[in-house]
């Protein structure tokens, strides 16, 4: 049998139930692994060991009586910094925050604690989540435990990074332009960012999502379970539903009959790598062999579009450092307060147009996506890039270049999901990105299980340095 830390939170429960081991077995080898692995990856903060066994013990008893209290009772699992856990600090990546403790749970949290889930760990962000990389201000530079050269993705940085490496099955992380999926695609896991409200969450904002991040798509639907319960304290929300999480697993048969748009330019941004592209063109031949039909898209996002998004974006965050004193703004990652300042200049009929452009983005999402039941594309144009940089551009005047293929699906509120596809001549994994209609999550889940099965052997996971 697997090693605990490499068990999925299906298997675990199983071994829950049947006695083969206990939730303090799994987090004490959840944590060894960590351990090993940490001072490599650095993907956590708040990694409290002891709190971590005793919510496992207080588990333990729950199964020994045979009463459970959730769908993930005595699962390891991680939250992103930037959802609030009560009596502790939300950083959001920079040391420019004030560490004053949170007065409850953010609804992510909530649901993980209701559910039964054991918080082990917080895992790290760059500053505001305003990058795509590990780097950070106020933590460690995380990396990527596929090459610790490169870095994880973002902003859901750690917890991409800590999926991958084994820090236990269950990883929520949070996205308004990619931040799930350039760090899924980036380590090679998989995520869901859901239909916006779907997961609530707490401040909501236009775009803005909770997600799984796990190594499989049976452990994200379970999580789905829990995460997608009602929380009054999102004002975009969406009403309570029944969905049959449990029923979403489909076999390859299911995709006979579905149309998938391929998108394989996004308009504007990096130029597609010859390698990424030729692993998202592989998964849809691999999805066209299982009966699908594949129609090639014309590209739709305008670099009116994402320039407009991307001064709107700066000028929020400029008006957000404007708010802080001046030895707090000198905290700030030096990238993310270039990038901000730079709107000082804009005027209000700039800021005007630049708001209107996710409108715009919008529109031609739904517009373009309509005539599918699904759009494949890839998830980044570009495979995982130098960790000490801040974007792959390193430029603060082109920060979003590698988002292109992303944001459009936080705009039109549709899910997508990231599921490796294959690997680069250096090793590196490549996300395919799935998107769904408005609403259609649990269709986004059961196509991308089903290609999970198609897509053959996957390459061993990354394991601890040994010197």
């Amino acid at each position: 049998m697997a090693e605990l830390h490499e068990l999925s939170a299906r298997e675990l429960l199983q071994g829950y139930g049947a006695r083969s081991f206990s939730p303090v077995e799994a987090t004490h080898a959840v944590l060894a692994h960590i351990e090993r692995w940490e001072p490599h990856l650095h993907a956590t903060w708040l990694l409290r060991p002891d709190a971590a066994l005793e919510q496992a013990r207080a588990s333990e008893a729950r199964w020994l009586r045979g009463a459970p209290c959730g769908p993930l009772d005595g699962v390891p699992a991680t939250l992103k910094d930037n959802i609030a856990t009560a009596g502790d600090p939300t950083p959001l990546g920079t040391a420019a925050t004030d560490l004053a403790p949170a007065p409850q749970d953010a609804p992510p949290a909530a649901r993980l604690r209701e559910a039964g889930a054991v918080l082990v760990a917080k895992t790290t962000m760059p500053d505001f989540g305003m990058l795509s990389s590990g780097l950070s201000s106020f933590h460690a530079l995380a990396r990527n435990p596929w090459d610790l050269s490169k870095g994880p993705g973002g902003s859901s940085s750690g917890a991409g990074a800590a999926a991958a490496a084994g820090y236990g099955p269950l990883h929520v992380g949070t996205d308004i332009g990619g931040s799930l999926r350039l760090p899924a695609s980036w380590c090679g896991i998989f995520t869901l960012k859901p239909s916006l409200g779907r997961i609530p969450i707490d401040p909501p904002y236009t775009g803005r999502a909770a997600g799984p991040m796990t190594r499989n798509v049976a452990d994200a639907a379970l999580m789905m379970q829990a995460l997608s319960q009602p929380d009054t304290r999102d004002s975009m929300g969406l009403p309570a539903q029944a969905i049959d999480w449990d029923g979403y697993a489909s076999g390859p048969e299911t995709l006979r009959g579905l149309r998938f748009g391929l998108l394989l330019d996004a308009g504007c941004g990096l130029p597609v790598q010859p390698e990424v592209r030729a692993a998202v063109q592989a998964a849809a031949r691999t999805l066209e062999q299982a009966g699908a039909t594949i129609v090639p898209m014309q590209p739709f996002l305008t670099r009116a579009m994402l320039d407009g998004m991307d001064r709107f974006w700066r000028m929020r965050s400029y008006m957000d450092l404007r708010t802080l004193a001046p030895q707090q703004q000198a905290r700030v990652l030096p990238f993310i307060r270039d990038w901000a300042m730079s709107a000082a200049a804009l005027d209000g009929p700039q800021v005007y147009e630049a708001s209107q452009q996710f409108h715009a983005t919008r529109v031609a999402t739904v517009r373009a996506c309509a005539p599918f039941d699904y759009v494949l594309s890839p998830v980044a144009p570009i495979t995982a890039f130098t960790a000490e940089l801040p974007s792959p551009t390193n430029d603060p005047l082109r920060p979003l270049e590698h988002i292109a293929f992303t944001v459009p699906f936080n705009m039109s509120e549709q899910p997508a999901a990231s599921v490796n596809c294959g690997y680069s001549g250096a090793g590196l994994p490549i996300g395919l990105q799935i998107a769904g209609q408005r609403f259609d999550d649990l269709g986004v889940l059961r196509v991308a299980h089903a290609y999970e099965q198609l897509r053959g052997p996957q390459r061993p996971w990354p394991t601890p340095p040994t010197a």
